[in-house]
């Protein structure tokens, strides 16, 4: 089907010289929150960069870090009792500094976010067809009817079926597969060039879960975008990712490209993940294998390695000293002072 965003006006062009910069770059990053029981280190020391029509997928356990590295890349934060540093780049323009006007200017038309719950995400009052076409009208400046045809193919690329009706209904009628459909079709009404989908499958159910999943890798082959897929499931980002980084207490404790990942991972965090996933190879009634203990806690840091308390490896230097990022081939680092074997993980899976 025909990309309805071809033909749209070109929006402001933010790129940098050609050839100079990833589309994504993200430099010692640290978000912390204010609190009474001192700063919450959510995000403390991220660095990584993205090219356009790539995907990496950033895996870890509730309260990781995941969700506010995301929107500490889209500048989506409290403005008050927040510190943060480091840099954000976009094609080369430094996003830290900019003004709210400014964020909104990209906002929809280059970068764009899927939320994990569409019923927030979406205007309970306001009917889809609106919610679509306003960002349109708000970046393109085209007519409400061009908008309105645009929207249609929109629903339509993203397998809603009979889109001109549902135009007129409101989210509550909706599906929870279909409303999170709608978010996926405002995210890409302006052709943006990097999409952030934040556990964009949490709320459905399995079957759902896949053609999300099936949708947005299309989606981002057909219009050669950039991806950021976050999620907590290891099963989600194999086979769908170029790359996974994976995130613990807010720092990344292992990134590789997916194969690589998969076949070598060394922390023991990550193995960890791997081993929890459940397997249709597994006999009936086993039981799932769960990370034990408790996420730190991010307002009170362990000295050692964050992971320690939870790790059956654990030694008496993890709890004392925090283990450094370390390279292990070509696009592959972590950060354990044991780490698993190589191929260790591949082994258990076979």
């Amino acid at each position: 089907m025909t990309d309805p965003t071809n033909s749209a006006p070109h929006h402001r062009d933010f790129a940098g010289p050609p050839g100079t910069h990833a589309l994504l770059e993200v430099e010692d990053l640290r978000t912390h929150f204010l609190t009474g029981r001192g700063a919450v280190r959510a995000v403390d020391g991220v660095s990584f960069t993205l090219e356009r029509g790539r995907t990496l997928g950033i895996v870890g356990e509730s309260g990781s870090g995941k969700t506010v590295l995301a929107r500490s890349i889209m500048g989506l934060l409290p403005a008050t009792n927040v510190v943060r540093k480091g840099e954000v780049r976009y094609e080369g323009r430094r996003l830290s500094g900019l003004a709210p006007s400014e964020l909104r200017e990209l906002w929809g038309a280059e970068i764009s976010m899927v939320f994990q719950d569409p019923m927030t995400s979406l205007n309970p009052v306001v009917r889809i067809g609106r919610q679509i076409t306003e960002t349109m009208r708000f970046h393109l400046a085209i007519p409400d009817a061009e908008a309105r045809t645009r929207a249609v193919e929109l629903l339509r690329s993203v397998g809603i079926p009979d889109p001109a009706r549902r135009l007129r209904e409101y989210p509550h009628q909706l599906s929870g597969g279909m409303r999170q459909r709608v978010t996926i079709a405002i995210a890409l009404a302006c052709g943006p060039k990097l999409l952030l989908a934040d556990e964009p499958t949490t709320a459905l159910d399995v079957t759902v879960q896949a053609q999300i999943l099936r949708l947005l890798g299309r989606q981002q082959r057909e219009r050669f975008m950039a991806m950021i897929l976050v999620t907590h499931d290891l099963g989600v980002v194999a086979g769908r990712t170029d790359e996974i980084v994976v995130m613990y207490a807010g720092r990344i404790v292992e990134r590789a490209p997916t194969p690589v990942l998969f076949s070598d991972m060394r922390m023991r965090y990550t193995q960890a993940l791997f081993r929890s996933i459940p397997r249709v190879t597994d006999p009936a009634h086993r039981r799932l294998q769960a990370i034990g203990g408790r996420p730190p806690d991010l307002a009170a840091p362990a000295r050692g390695c964050s992971f320690a308390p939870r790790c059956r490896f654990a030694r008496a230097r993890c709890h004392d000293e925090a283990p450094p990022l370390v390279d292990a081939g070509p696009g592959h680092s972590y950060a354990c002072w044991y780490p698993a074997e190589p191929g260790e993980a591949a082994a258990e899976a076979s």
